[in-house]
This record gives C-alpha cells, sequence and structure tokens, in this order.
C-alpha cells in the first residue's frame, strides 16, 4: 500500500543549528510570548486569595481556567481564518490588546462570575495571539523549524516561571494586583511588536489563499494530527488539573505558592530548550512522549497519595515542570511532522483539541474535591494521563513516519 510522501519538510531538533541568531522581529514576539505567557502563572498564587475575598468555593474558582481555555479554544479555530486576512502582525496587535483590556477590567471587577465572564475574553485574545505567534516564529526564524519551535517553548516557561513570582508579589498586595499588572505588560510588549516587528514581512505569507472555519475540522480526518490533537487533549487534563488545583491543597500563602511554580516553570523551561532534544534522539518522538507521559501520571499520583504531606506535593509540582516541559517541545514538533496539512491549520486544529481537555480539568477538579476529597482530582489526572500514554500506542501505527522522518 503506497502512501502519499509528504510535502511539508520534516522538523528534527537535532540537526539545525543558530538557535539565537535570529532577526529582530522573532526577538519581539519571543519576549511578548514571554509576557503573555506570564499572565497564565500570575493568576495561579492567588486563587486560594480570590476564593477567600470574594466567598468562592474552589469548583468556582478554578472556573477562571475553564473558561479561558475553552474560549482559547473554540477562537483557535478562526485565528487560521483572521491571520490570512489581516496578516501576522495585526492578528498578534489585536490578541496583546485584547488581553490587555480584559484582564485590565477584571483587576477592576467585584465578584466571581464577572472575573470567570472577563477570564474568557482574556482566553480570546490569548488564541490570537499565542497560535499566530508559533507560526510567526516558526515562518520568520532563520535557524529552522524545530529550532524555532524550541525557543516558542522557551518563551512559555520562561512566562510560566516567571509570572507566579511576579503574581505572588503583587498578589501580597491585592488579588486584583496580577490582572493589572498583566495588562501594563501587554501595553509593553505591544509597543515592542509595533517598533521591532515589520509591517508586512515577506516570508510572513506563507500562501496567499485565505483560510476557511472548516480548515481545522477538514485537518483532523487526518489520522495522525487526531491521534497527537486528542492525545494532547487527555495530557492537558493532568496539566491543568496541577495547574489550577495544586495551590488550595499546597497551604502557602501568595509568596510561597509563586516560589513553588517559579521552580515549576524554570524546569518547564531548561527541559524544553535542552533535553526534549536528547530525548528525541534517544528513544525517538513517539516513545519520549509516552515516556514523559507516565512519569508525569506517576507525578500526580504521587500528589493524590501524599496530598496532606506538603513537601511531597512541592516535590511533584517542580518535578512535573520538567516532565511537562519535554512534553510540550516533543508533541508540538510531532505534530509539525504527523501530516501534509499547511502548519498554521494543523496548529489551529491541535490547538483546539489540546485547549478542550485543558477546559475540562479545572472545574472537574474543584467539584471532585468539594463532592469527596482532595485526592480525587490528582487520582482522576492521573489516569487521564494514564489513558492518553495507552491511546498513542494503540495508535503508533498512524504516527510511525514521525520517526521514520527523523532516523528512529
Amino acid at each position: 500500500m503506497s502512501t502519499k510522501p509528504n510535502p511539508v519538510p520534516p522538523i528534527t531538533i537535532t540537526e539545525e543549528p543558530g538557535i539565537l541568531k535570529q532577526p529582530k522581529a522573532v526577538w519581539a514576539v519571543f519576549f511578548a510570548c514571554i509576557i503573555a505567557f506570564m499572565g497564565l502563572g500570575l493568576v495561579d498564587p492567588i486563587l486560594p486569595a480570590i476564593a477567600t475575598q470574594l466567598d468562592a468555593a474552589p469548583s468556582e474558582v478554578t472556573l477562571l481556567f475553564t473558561s479561558y481555555n475553552a474560549v482559547m479554544a473554540v477562537a483557535m479555530l478562526v485565528t487560521g481564518v483572521i491571520t490570512s486576512r489581516i496578516g501576522m502582525k495585526k492578528t498578534l496587535l489585536s490578541g496583546i490588546v485584547i488581553i490587555a483590556l480584559f484582564s485590565g477590567l477584571g483587576g477592576l471587577s467585584n465578584g466571581i462570575w464577572e472575573l470567570i465572564f472577563l477570564r474568557g475574553g482574556w482566553g480570546l485574545g490569548n488564541a490570537l495571539f499565542v497560535a499566530t505567534a508559533l507560526t510567526a516564529i516558526v515562518t520568520l526564524s532563520n535557524s529552522g523549524n524545530a529550532k524555532a519551535i524550541i525557543l516558542y517553548e522557551a518563551a512559555i516557561g520562561l512566562g510560566i516561571s516567571v509570572g507566579p513570582l511576579l503574581g505572588g508579589w503583587l498578589g501580597a498586595f491585592s488579588w486584583r494586583g496580577p490582572f493589572l499588572g498583566v495588562a501594563v505588560l501587554m501595553v509593553i510588549a505591544f509597543v515592542g511588536l509595533m517598533t521591532m516587528m515589520p509591517k508586512a514581512p515577506a516570508s510572513s505569507q506563507v500562501n496567499n489563499k485565505k483560510a476557511s472555519l472548516v480548515d481545522p475540522f477538514r485537518a483532523l480526518k487526518h489520522r495522525p494530527l487526531f491521534v497527537l490533537g486528542f492525545t494532547a487533549a487527555l495530557y492537558n487534563y493532568g496539566f491543568f488539573t496541577l495547574l489550577a488545583f495544586s495551590p488550595f491543597v499546597l497551604g502557602l500563602d501568595e509568596h510561597g505558592l509563586g516560589v513553588v511554580f517559579l521552580g515549576w516553570g524554570i524546569l518547564l523551561a531548561v527541559t524544553s530548550v535542552f533535553t526534549a532534544p536528547k530525548l528525541q534522539k534517544w528513544f525517538g518522538t513517539v516513545k519520549a512522549i509516552a515516556l514523559m507521559l507516565v512519569l508525569f501520571a506517576l507525578a500526580l499520583a504521587a500528589m493524590g497519595i501524599w496530598t496532606s504531606t506538603q513537601w511531597v506535593v512541592i516535590t511533584a509540582v517542580v518535578i512535573a515542570g520538567a516532565l511537562l516541559g519535554n512534553n510540550n517541545t516533543l508533541i508540538t514538533t510531532a505534530v509539525m511532522n504527523s501530516t501534509p496539512v499547511n502548519r498554521s491549520t494543523a496548529s489551529a486544529a491541535y490547538s483546539f483539541l489540546r485547549f478542550l481537555g485543558g477546559a475540562l480539568a479545572p472545574f472537574l477538579a474543584g467539584k471532585l474535591s468539594e463532592i469527596y476529597n482532595p485526592s480525587v482530582p490528582f487520582y482522576t489526572g492521573a489516569t487521564v494521563v494514564l489513558l492518553s500514554v495507552v491511546f498513542i500506542l494503540m495508535n503508533q501505527k498512524h504516527i510511525h513516519h514521525v520517526d521514520e522522518a527523523e532516523g528512529h
């Protein structure tokens, strides 16, 4: 049985040099990514404070992540349509403006449901920015696609790691501080992109064809892309169980939570750049993804078993950062290699599935803790992550070409 050749050149992490030799436009997007993802980490240390000061249950506070991820998942489907019509720069700037607006309004809100709604608007801005930022860095980079993806994942890791520390410091004054802080940071990012990114770089347009709303759904008909996207949805359930619910069981103040998630984010950033390429070389992409997911499931299980033992939960959270950093780079690279579909469309389809998993986890984690006990959300997260391993291994025949393209 013959297979059609993949017209999109494969990405390999290990052989492309010059990650630091980038045009200034790439660095502008890189630093804007750091600031955008600070928004995710900035909020984490203040979740217990929001629950206390707005008289909200954990399941209500975790909706701040659910609304954010749900809106972002759906909005990912239209990012390609918008970008193909107004261009990358305008899409990035529009996303930044929306993030600044809704985060600023969130800092001025007075009720949990109002804050949940505004957090959803923040997710819309983040979708426009994040999906386009990946495409922009890959398109504008002159060091190869794989290194561009590593650069993007490093920006995510740096933003997530610095965010909690700043969020803990601002949150110690008021829970409103991190929301207002994000708004200010996004204004800085806006100025940086306006001045450093070309208006319409020739290389920014992959093709002149305008994207359609149905393109991502058509892309999901490609079995390899669906397999990796559904795997990411299950894995992201565990990711956001840890991110949204662990602050409620750690028993730390804003500063303490900031430090813990600083360690988590630093390991996430470092491993996404330095160890993911080695794992891909040693094991191949698919086996390395499965290994990281198994270890992550074990970390979540440990958090469930020893929920009331603070040092175990702290250690598991920090170690999970390393596992997540490796997996993020590996699975993003696999997605870009998995299908002949245009990379922007593939990214949108993959992100849609990925963030659906992230939308379900926070709310269910809060509810499960209220109905049963605080250990159950972590057990559930571990089970779902293990299901992602089973799913990817059962469908390995559909994605074996990812490793074959890399010489495994």
